[in-house]
């Protein structure tokens, strides 16, 4: 009776598995996944949402991503990551011809980065509006040549991802910085205001050429000036305020002398 008991139990058991993963398994035995029952059988135990991995497992299998194995999948699960984006990932930068492997996608997806849209980036550069008036609240970056003339430039930077810093790597912020500093630099080392209206691409390759993008995510593709307004005459406001102030000055010290040649009066009397 305990033998027909125990395998009326092992029966029922086995129905239940039989029913609850043999689809799932059906479908990766059609498709190469090379995950058995056991294995799923073992997942659940073990925490794990074979369903999950299974959906991994297959598109990186029909992929040819040959790396990619059931226990890193698993792994990468555990940890908190997104196997499913991971290896899309993957499968993007294959296509695109872009040298990345299971663990350097493995440590940005784990980082809080997109892996995906970083290997999108490194095939499609976008472009950046620097600076960007939703994030710092100014449309333009004010510089001042040398003959006292402001200049108000807006310029465009297409950067494309660097996956070998994207980990620790600055982010666009940095790049909108740098590339604002360097062009308020380059308009200030110009002797008039005229060479940077004549040739604003100049002015950009001058910005392109100190390698703003070092240390950080992003590889800077060109920098493009949009457009460049004519701003203030700051030197002739800055003569004019110190004529005033040298005025200022004069007037005390006349005033200073008339005090003393007054007492100097009042004491001969």
């Amino acid at each position: 009776f305990a033998v027909a008991a125990l395998f009326g139990v092992m029966g029922i058991v086995f129905i239940f598995l039989f029913g609850r993963y043999f689809k799932l398994w059906l479908r990766g035995f059609s498709s190469g996944a090379g995950i058995g029952p056991l294995s799923l059988v073992f997942m659940s135990l073990r925490k794990v949402n074979p369903t999950v991995i299974m959906d991994a497992k297959i598109p990186a299998v029909q992929a040819g991503l040959t790396s990619v194995s059931t226990e890193a999948l698993e792994a990468h699960l555990l940890a908190g990551g997104n196997v499913r984006l991971v290896v899309r990932a993957l499968i993007a930068a294959q296509r695109a011809k872009i040298d990345l492997d299971w663990n350097t996608a493995a440590a940005i997806d784990l980082a809080g980065r997109n892996v995906l849209e970083a290997v999108q980036t490194s095939v499609h550069p976008k472009v950046i509006d620097c600076p960007d008036v939703k994030r710092h609240g100014r449309n333009s970056l004010d510089g001042v040549a040398r003959d006292g003339i402001q200049l108000k430039a807006r310029a465009r930077v297409t950067v494309r991802t660097n996956l070998s810093q994207l980990i620790g790597g600055a982010t666009e912020e940095t790049v909108i910085a740098r590339v604002g500093e360097g062009i308020v630099s380059a308009i200030g080392s110009s002797d008039t205001h005229q060479e940077v209206l004549e040739s604003p691409l100049l002015i950009a390759k001058q910005v392109l050429d100190k390698g703003l993008d070092a240390q950080t995510a992003y590889e800077i593709v060109s920098i493009d000036i949009a457009d460049i307004d004519v701003g203030d005459n700051i030197g002739a406001r800055l003569q004019a305020d110190q004529a005033e102030a040298d005025m200022r000055i004069a007037r005390a010290q006349a005033e200073e002398r008339r005090a003393m040649a007054i007492a100097i009066e009042q004491e001969m009397l």
